[in-house]
């Protein structure tokens, strides 16, 4: 069976990297995180503010990422990783499937301890100190959501989470890496998680394929028509640590409230939704989740269809924007047979990824 973990002993973080350590590089002009990935440094209610409180903005909004790492990757992703490696995910699945979830376990334990380190060393270095974000009402929020849009089927609500967060494009892994601009140490993390990614966003693209033939056919059209408000819930950016980061650049509540208003919901956020979802609308379409009938038609109505230049209907390449090839469909088993569960699909705020 083919595996994207074929060289994880020889590649992955957590077997061969090296503690990423800072190394003071700010005296030449570099930054810890580039001010176009904030999306609201450029309100004008931030116009005013001297460079010293942006620059500590720049740093808040690199700790949100670390600090979501930290808590998305151990008590998201590895939840549902667990449930795989351990055989308590519905499905029968071979020794050498569950060997790949306990390699993603380990990564993403790697992944959120070198994300704390990295915050720890940066709040040393700068005196700008870690929030106390624990990411608590988002995780909630969550596994309510998940339960209200499944009832009758509980146990697939945290397996099509993961799958959601495995195979989202995120501007951090791709752009950071490469910018000059950033600080090395935030550029070589950030390069480092995302090789180990794309071997997750393989792996988690070929469960689910499997994951859906096993799942009983009366099953499959509400839960085709659930994914749209459950992949909404994913991507509905947790606003506490934006809203907490700029009063402690001293704006009032109003205006915080405003500018997170204005950067984050409604119409702000509606047009970074299809792009940030591309490559997961593109592994439920290979799995067939687009041919049930209305389908196509929920995702639509949730505003996560590709642009024209990219329709659900093309075959993803190697080439894609998320970077990773088609995704595999080699993990085999079946899952129980829940009723069918009444669906229905309450109104969310439009969505930005949880992690900056």
């Amino acid at each position: 069976m083919r595996s994207p973990f074929g060289q994880w002993y020889e590649t992955a973080g957590v077997r061969t990297g090296a503690r990423r350590m800072f190394a003071q590089e700010t005296e030449a002009g570099k930054v810890f995180y580039p001010e176009r990935l904030v999306p609201y440094l450029d309100h004008e209610a931030l116009a005013g503010l001297p460079p010293e409180r942006r620059r500590e903005l720049t740093v808040r909004h690199l700790y949100q990422f670390l600090l979501s790492t930290t808590h998305l990757e151990t008590r998201v992703v590895n939840t549902t990783a667990e449930l795989i490696a351990n055989n308590r995910a519905g499905l029968d699945l071979p020794v050498s499937a569950r060997l790949d979830a306990f390699k993603v376990y380990c990564d993403e334990g790697y992944h959120a301890l070198y994300s704390l380190d990295l915050a720890g060393q940066i709040a040393d270095a700068t005196g700008i100190a870690i929030p106390p974000w624990d990411y608590g009402g988002f995780v909630d929020r969550l596994e309510l959501t998940g339960r209200a849009l499944l009832p009758d089927a509980p146990a697939l609500v945290p397996l099509l989470q993961t799958v959601v967060f495995e195979t989202l494009i995120t501007a951090v892994l791709n752009e950071i890496p490469n910018d000059p601009s950033v600080v090395g140490v935030v550029r070589d993390l950030t390069r480092d998680h995302a090789k180990d990614e794309g071997r997750h966003h393989r792996f988690f693209s070929g469960f689910f394929a499997e994951l859906w033939t096993g799942i009983d056919p009366g099953l499959r059209a509400p839960v085709a028509r659930t994914l749209p408000a459950l992949v909404h819930a994913c991507l509905t950016w947790d606003v506490e640590p934006v809203r907490a980061s700029l009063l402690l650049a001293g704006l009032d509540a109003a205006t915080a409230d405003q500018v997170v208003a204005d950067c984050y919901l409604g119409e702000a956020a509606a047009g970074q939704l299809a792009d940030t979802c591309q490559a997961t609308v593109r592994t439920f379409q290979s799995a067939g989740v687009l041919d049930v009938p209305g389908a196509a038609e929920a995702f639509a109505a949730h505003h996560l269809l590709p642009s024209p230049q990219n329709p659900p209907g093309r075959p993803p390449s190697p080439q894609d924007a998320s970077g990773h090839p088609p995704p595999p469909q080699d993990i085999s088993g079946r899952l129980p047979s829940p009723q069918d569960p009444p669906v229905q699909h309450p109104t969310t705020r439009h969505p930005s990824s949880p992690r900056p």
